[in-house]
C-alpha cells in the first residue's frame, strides 16, 4: 500500500445512498432513473443539446466513430500522444489511424501536424485533451471546415475543462468522456457520448443499443452493440455530478499547490497555455533527462509515494510501428513524463511531501 496513491475516488456524496435506492427497488440493470437523470443533468453541465451513456470511455470512442460512418478506407489524423483508446477505436472501424505530433508548450496535438496529414482519405480528426489541457479548437475546427472534416473531442480527462469560456466536448461533432474510477468524476466504469447534431444523436441511440429498430418490437435493423450503462453506475455518475465543481475546484487548488512547491525546480510543468482552464486530471512533470525518469519514480515509491509515467506514443508500440515514424515532440514527453499524485482529497501536507521528495530524488542523482 502506498502512503500517498496516484488517484483514488471522491466518494462523499450521495453515491451510497442512490446506489442503495437502485438496489431497494431492483433497478439495477441498464434501464432506471438514473440513467436518464445522469444524461439529462450532464447534458446541462456541458451545455450540450445531447448526452448518452455507455459502459465505458472506449466504447463511447467506437460509438462515435460508427455513428460518424467511419469505416474501411477512412483515414482518421489522432496525436500519437495519448492513450491508446481512441487508436485502437479507429481500428475497430476498419480504418487507419494517421499519427500527429504534439505542441511542446500544451502537449496537446500540433494543429499544423493535423494539416500536413490530410488527404483525399481523411475522414475525422480525434483530439484528445490531454491530462485535463484543452486542445486549440479554433485552429483545429478552422481547418476541419475547410477540409470538411469531422471533429471528435476526447474528453476523458478533461471534464470540467474550458476552452475561452466553453466546455471541451461543446465544439466537434461529437464528443465522448471516460468515468473510469481514477477520472474527475466517476461511474466505476462508464462512459458519455455528445452531441448538439439531433441526426446523430439518433444513430448514436440506435447503434448502442443492439441496432434495434425503433417502431418495431425486437426487430434489428443494423448491427449494433450492447454498450448501455446501468442504473447503478449511472447514480454513481448523478451523485458525482453533484459535487462536480467542488470536485474541480479541489483540484485546481492542488495544482496552485504544486505549482507554488515545484517553483524554481528542475521540473517541467504542464502549465496552461492560452485561454483555457486546465482541470488537472493528472498533475504532471518533465524530468530534466529521460535516463532519471525511472529511477525518479523508484525514489518516491521507496517513500510511499506512487506515480505513474505519462503515455507512451502509439506510433513506438508494436502493433502501430510497422510504418517507422519519428514525432520528436511526443516521444520526448512520453520519455521524460510522471504524473503524480492527483486526487480531489489529496492534502497540502500530502503535495509538500510529494514535492520535497521529487526535489531530494534528483538532487541524489546529479
Amino acid at each position: 500500500m502506498y502512503k500517498i496513491p496516484v488517484y483514488q475516488p471522491s466518494l462523499s456524496g450521495n453515491e451510497k445512498k442512490y446506489v442503495n435506492d437502485c438496489l431497494d427497488t431492483a433497478w439495477i440493470s441498464a434501464k432506471g432513473k438514473y440513467v436518464n437523470e445522469f444524461e439529462s443533468k450532464f447534458a446541462d453541465y456541458i451545455s450540450i443539446n445531447h448526452a448518452v451513456t455507455v459502459c465505458n470511455g472506449t466504447v463511447a470512442l467506437h460509438l462515435a466513430l460508427v455513428a460518424l460512418g467511419i469505416g474501411a478506407g477512412d483515414e482518421v489524423i489522432v496525436p500519437t500522444f495519448t492513450y491508446i483508446a481512441p487508436v485502437n477505436a479507429i481500428k475497430y472501424t476498419e480504418a487507419t489511424p494517421i499519427f500527429a505530433d504534439s505542441l511542446r508548450d500544451s502537449w496537446q496535438v500540433d494543429p499544423a501536424e493535423i494539416k500536413l496529414k490530410i488527404t483525399s482519405h481523411t475522414k475525422a480528426i480525434i483530439v484528445v485533451h490531454l491530462y485535463g489541457h484543452p486542445c486549440d479548437m479554433d485552429v483545429i475546427c478552422k481547418i476541419a471546415k475547410e477540409h470538411r472534416l469531422f471533429v471528435i473531442e476526447d474528453c476523458a480527462e478533461a471534464f470540467g475543462s474550458l476552452y475561452k469560456g466553453a466546455h471541451v466536448g461543446t465544439f466537434g461533432d461529437i464528443a465522448t468522456f471516460s468515468f473510469y474510477g481514477n477520472k474527475t468524476i466517476t461511474t466505476g466504469e462508464g462512459g458519455m457520448v455528445i452531441t448538439n447534431d439531433e441526426t446523430l444523436y439518433d444513430r448514436i441511440l440506435h447503434f448502442k443499443g443492439q441496432g434495434l429498430a425503433k417502431y418495431r418490437e425486437y426487430w434489428h435493423d443494423v448491427i449494433g452493440y450492447n454498450y448501455r450503462m446501468t442504473n447503478i453506475c449511472a447514480a454513481i455518475g448523478l451523485a458525482q455530478l453533484e459535487r462536480a465543481d467542488e470536485i474541480i475546484a479541489k483540484k485546481l487548488q492542488i495544482a496552485k499547490w504544486y505549482d507554488e512547491m515545484l517553483a524554481g525546480s528542475a521540473f517541467t510543468t504542464n502549465a496552461p497555455v492560452g485561454d483555457v482552464r486546465h482541470s488537472y486530471w493528472m498533475y504532471s512533470v518533465l524530468v530534466p533527462k529521460a535516463r532519471y525518469r525511472d529511477q525518479i519514480r523508484e525514489y518516491l515509491k521507496d517513500t510511499g509515494i506512487e506515480t505513474r509515467p505519462t503515455f507512451y506514443p502509439v506510433h513506438t508500440m508494436p502493433m502501430y510501428s510497422s510504418r517507422y515514424e519519428k514525432h520528436p515532440v511526443a516521444e520526448d514527453i512520453g520519455w521524460r513524463g510522471i504524473n503524480l499524485p492527483s486526487y480531489s482529497d489529496l492534502q497540502k501536507e500530502d503535495v509538500k511531501f510529494v514535492c520535497e521528495n521529487l526535489r531530494k530524488s534528483l538532487e541524489s542523482l546529479t
